[in-house]
């Protein structure tokens, strides 16, 4: 018997299991898909707010701010790209303030540092491309970017050198309650825990709904983006929000940390919980609202689009914490935005919860760091000579957009909870992220994850499942 199992590997569900790991305990996680970070974690704003939108006294406020305060350790322990580059919320109208003072005030009430409203030619002072229509604006500057890939598969990959178990391709079909647990069935195995935590994004409804009468309902809300080239990638330096509504925060404008330009989302919600497509409305409204931040947003340079899912509970905050009428369900359910910024508060906070009432000890030799994948594209001169001196792969460019070496995806392929497929690799690597969006580099990647893993062809996948690439030969 297990002592947790927590179910999904996306930022949450990760961020848990590296703190969890902290403790002695035989921990495992279970994830429907073939890898780390495919669902919500992979497809949302890479946004670290600053944690002036939540209510106070909720548990969103106290975890984006904590979690805020945490990131910069955690980006240094764990080799991650974070950058507090600050954010603005933008106001059109002078009928417009007052509800930008109320956000104001908000901010201060949840304890977010240094806001201040900003009006007349500083605002432009600050992002020159701003629409000449903006009034006013609040500056945070302690909003920042992350990239939610290497943030989550960081997250991961320490939990796992710390001894937690990754099952992928583990759908959990069945919940039910046993003598000191739970019982856990999937397709493959049946695992037996006395502790469940339920971080499974948008399917979190349903596993509560498993074992709890306390019923929860959470719907899709599908959130559209366009993003840009790296030659937009200075149009702002700030991540350029608007004016918050009950269905989000708006279309946002920000650079990424990789150097590219973002814009979005929409917010609609849907019934559909793989509902990832993208619309041609949805684009053209993420293209119209981005406009009246800055009315040059350079459009013309995007690269892709794509679209992603919030988890976002009726109750319309963070499920946290034990189930009144399930003992040990853990439930960190309805993890919307803002998620990203919570996952180093929640994955603490539920961690220490878990460990008081099983009353684990903290290991003695509990590592806190690793190293991410070399990356040449940001490598000094000495630094790309000395890893090429190391493994002469390292000198072999295979996708040329984002300047990724050969010996960058053989590590991608040969570390802990290594890629399996092309997704995960560009996941780590950024192989296939750039202006051709892997029109020139998939056929290599698709050659080295042979060549690494023993991987039939016919059986190579782009992101798992039956999204196999290759229909016969010639």
């Amino acid at each position: 018997m297990y002592d947790v199992i927590v179910i999904g590997a996306g930022v949450t569900g990760c961020a848990i299991a590296r703190e969890l790991s902290r403790f002695s305990l035989k921990l495992a996680v279970l994830e429907r898909e073939e890898d780390v970070c495919c669902g919500t974690s992979k497809a949302n704003s890479a946004i670290v707010h600053a944690g002036y939108d939540a209510l106070p006294g909720t548990q969103k406020a106290k975890m984006n701010v904590l979690g805020n305060e945490k990131m910069e350790r955690l980006s240094k322990d764990l080799d991650f790209p974070f950058k507090r580059n600050g954010s603005l919320v933008l106001c059109f109208s002078e009928e417009g303030i007052p509800a930008l003072e109320e956000l104001y005030q908000r901010g201060i009430a949840n304890g977010v540092p240094s806001l201040r409203i900003v009006k007349g030619e500083e605002m432009f002072r600050l992002e020159p491309n701003l629409s000449r229509d903006v009034t006013a604006l609040l500056y945070a500057p302690t909003g920042g970017i992350v990239c939610p890939f290497k943030m989550t598969i960081a997250l991961a990959e320490n939990a796992f050198e710390n001894g937690a178990e990754f099952s992928f391709n583990t759908p959990v079909t069945d919940i039910a309650p046993i003598e000191g647990g739970y019982r856990l069935s999937t397709p493959n195995a049946v695992y037996e825990t006395r502790i469940v935590v339920n971080a499974a994004g948008v399917y979190a409804d349903a596993f509560n709904n498993m074992v709890s009468a306390h019923k929860i309902h959470i719907t899709p809300r599908r959130g559209e983006y366009i993003l840009m080239d790296k030659k937009a990638g200075d149009f702002v330096s700030h991540t350029v929000f608007q004016q918050p509504t009950k269905l989000g925060k708006g279309i946002l404008i920000t650079p990424t940390v990789h150097g590219n330009l973002l814009a979005g989302p929409t917010a609609e919600d849907i019934e559909d919980k793989e509902g990832v497509n993208t619309t041609s409305r949805g684009l053209a409204q993420v293209a119209e609202k981005a406009r009246l931040s800055a009315g040059n947003v350079p459009l013309h340079m995007a690269i892709t689009s794509f679209a992603g899912l919030r988890a976002c509970e009726d109750g319309e905050d963070f499920i946290l914490g034990e189930a009144q009428d399930a003992p040990g369900f853990f439930n960190a359910a309805g993890i919307d935005s803002p998620g990203l910024s919570s996952a180093p508060a929640i994955g603490e906070t539920l961690a220490q919860q878990i460990a008081d009432k099983l009353g684990a000890r903290a290991k003695d030799d509990f590592s806190s760091t690793r190293k991410d994948i070399p990356c040449v594209a940001e490598s000094t001169p000495e630094e790309i000579a000395a890893l090429i001196a190391r493994d002469p792969a390292y000198g072999n460019i295979i996708c040329r957009c984002e300047t990724v070496t050969e010996g960058e995806i053989v590590n991608a392929l040969r570390r802990p909870l290594g890629a399996k497929s092309l997704d995960g690799v560009k996941r780590r690597t950024r192989a296939g992220m750039g202006r051709c969006q892997a029109g020139f580099c998939s056929p290599k990647v698709m050659e080295l994850i042979t060549r690494e893993l023993g991987t039939d062809p016919m059986e190579l996948t782009k992101s798992g499942g039956k999204s196999t690439l290759l229909v016969g030969t010639t």
